[in-house]
């Protein structure tokens, strides 16, 4: 596997394993901060691939594919949290520095996992249970309240993996695969159907010396269980709640050793006192969705604060920029050209700064985002969505 080149003055390496649009978009902060990238691509076309120079196409499921590339490196992170544990053994037995480390992405990978720790944690979650049988389903259901929420411990992602069940019924295919090797090996998890006034979402970094960052509490949108929309700061949010939230997102942090970008996303609830509270949704190690803002909204973007804490520098400041920025994401739709309504939404909104992914357009696919930053949410929420809808072509005006 060929060497990535060597900036002078003895600046590092960063290997980041999977070519998609995270690796891409760490590309900008690391020449801004002297650090070259060196990504383990899925194709010479992928993503990442378009953009860092220092890109071998590899199989993140190969064993020695993997080590090859790793070796080249001085310090190894990820574009997605799908390396298989064999694998990452295998890197940590050879001395490769990797963040976040085995042990905490085991409660990315594995929902099972995250929900016995976050729980024996005292983590607000919602009521779960592990499901081999329909008897336990049923159980379940019978105790919790009908419809339940099932997913696959693994590899769900985007709405994939997850579904709202009516009965025990709903999930005889699944229960069919328990058992067998893959997503549902070790049994379904089931929650219940939490009663959520929105979504939001803490994102963390943390660094290997225990250093950490935490920008403002974000809400999210979603749309057919993917992400769309994204306001940041969460707008009427409750002081106490933002605060609680947060250290909880920094507990999570630190008692699962978490290294790089963590995002914890949360539903907003209602206490039995009527008071606002959080449960603890899904954990993703790495840069996400949710903080898609911060790259032209905050003073440091996530994908330059994840290169920071991954070599353990110094964090940088997480501030706003603005009193408020919008994210909303731009999915494909029916136009494979995107670049004449680039230009277009350019010439309408300068102040609206899109970002595109370099990935072919497929109905549903994300293929980019724009940010719009405002002293007004309204303004910034109403340019953000246009821009986004004139990519996809729901709009032509």
């Amino acid at each position: 596997m060929s060497q990535p080149k060597r900036a002078p003055g003895g600046f590092p390496v960063v290997g980041v394993v999977g070519g998609g649009q995270l690796a891409r978009m760490m590309q900008s902060p690391a020449v801004g901060l002297g650090i070259q990238l060196s990504v383990l691509a899925e194709s010479e076309l992928a993503a990442a691939a378009l953009v860092v120079p220092s890109s071998p196409v590899g199989e993140h499921t190969d064993l020695d594919t993997v080590l090859a590339f790793a070796r080249q490196c001085d310090v190894v992170t990820f574009d997605h949290e799908h390396v298989p544990q064999e694998v990452l053994e295998a890197l940590e037995a050879n001395g490769v520095a990797i963040h976040p480390t085995r042990s905490a992405l085991r409660f990315a990978q594995d929902k099972l996992a995250m929900r016995e720790r976050l729980s024996g944690l005292d983590i607000a979650c919602p009521r779960w249970q592990r499901a081999r049988t329909a008897a336990e389903v049923t159980a379940f259901g019978d105790e919790v309240g009908w419809p339940i929420i099932a997913k696959t411990p693994r590899g769900g992602y985007d709405g994939k993996g997850v579904t709202v069940a009516r009965s025990a019924d709903d999930l005889a295919e699944w229960l069919a695969l328990v058992g067998q090797p893959g997503a549902l090996e070790d049994g379904l998890l089931l929650e219940e159907k939490v009663a959520f006034t929105r979504e939001l979402a803490v994102l963390i970094a943390r660094s290997p010396s225990g250093q950490a960052a935490a920008w403002p509490v974000v809400e999210t949108v979603q749309t057919d269980g993917i992400c769309t929309e994204v306001l940041a700061p969460a707008p009427h949010l409750d002081p106490t709640l933002a605060s609680v939230a947060t250290a909880a997102a920094l507990r999570i942090a630190g008692e699962l050793d978490v290294t790089g970008v963590l995002a914890v996303e949360m539903f907003e609830v209602r206490a039995e006192d009527g008071s606002p509270a959080y449960v603890v949704n899904e954990l993703a190690m790495r840069p996400h969705n949710s903080g898609h803002w911060s790259i032209d909204g905050a003073v440091t973007g996530q994908f330059e604060q994840h290169l920071r804490a991954v070599l353990d520098l110094p964090l940088g400041d997480p501030r706003p920029r603005s009193p408020w920025t919008v994210m909303a994401n731009v999915l494909g739709g029916d136009y494979e050209e995107l670049y004449p309504a680039y230009r277009h939404i350019m010439a309408r909104d300068p102040g609206a700064k899109v970002h595109v992914y370099g990935k072919g357009v497929r109905p549903g696919r994300k293929i980019g985002h724009v940010n719009v930053s405002s002293t007004d949410l309204v303004d910034a929420r109403e340019r953000a969505r246009h821009a986004a809808d004139y990519l996809r072509g729901v709009i032509t005006e």
